[in-house]
């Protein structure tokens, strides 16, 4: 829309159930939450923007019908960087999301770990920690959110690289503000070609 768009401080908030800042009888704060759950529901997402004075910007996204989507990409294509074994952990709740990424990672040479929220990424990431070069964490979990996840991981190993990830942009200071772990923030949708390209980048940061 055109109008005067949402504050950062409610952006991060507007998917919460009940979260509303009209007056008391004029809004429930239940229509966000609610399309939210139809769209995932469906296997897709909802990603939200808004800079200030410019208005508010919501995008779908859905899954297409089986043999109509890009597939992940071939093997055969060198102009994007392989990894070389490294473990790769992804939290994410979006079943489309982690199945997806981690597919295109695997086909360029990474091992993957797929988990679809915060206490499982802790339960993995105790186990396997020695072995996992970075995480790549959504910042809107049920449960335990991005911000928790991320200052756990680093208790158990604080020298852990993190990609943090959201539909939400606003997410990106806050992701950067809760640890110096998080190396990167990536806006979803990405690209294969953006998510290999940072991924080796972070890999190769000291």
């Amino acid at each position: 829309d055109t109008g005067s768009g949402i504050p950062p401080q409610h952006l991060e908030k507007i998917f919460e159930p009940f979260f509303t800042t009209k007056e008391v009888g004029k809004g429930t704060g239940l229509g966000l939450p609610t399309s939210l759950a139809i769209i995932k529901g469906h296997g897709g997402f909802l990603r939200a923007a808004s800079p200030p004075g410019r208005g508010a910007r919501f995008d779908l996204f859905l899954p297409g019908l089986p043999g109509t989507g890009d597939a992940a990409p071939e093997n055969g294509d060198s102009s994007l960087p392989r990894g070389n074994g490294e473990t790769i952990m992804i939290a994410d709740d979006e079943e489309f999301i982690r199945r997806v990424t981690g597919r295109t990672l695997e086909s360029f040479g990474y091992n993957v770990l797929l988990v679809a929220n915060g206490n499982e990424a802790l339960e993995v990431f105790l186990r396997h920690h020695h072995e996992i070069s970075i995480v790549i964490t959504d910042m809107m979990m049920p449960g335990m959110d991005g911000v928790a996840v991320i200052r756990a991981l680093e208790e158990i190993n604080p020298h852990v690289k993190i990609i943090a990830s959201s539909g939400v942009t606003s997410h990106d200071a806050r992701a950067r503000e809760a640890s110096p772990s998080v190396r990167h923030f990536l806006p979803k949708p990405c690209s294969a070609e953006t998510l290999l390209k940072v991924l080796k980048r972070v890999i190769s940061d000291a």
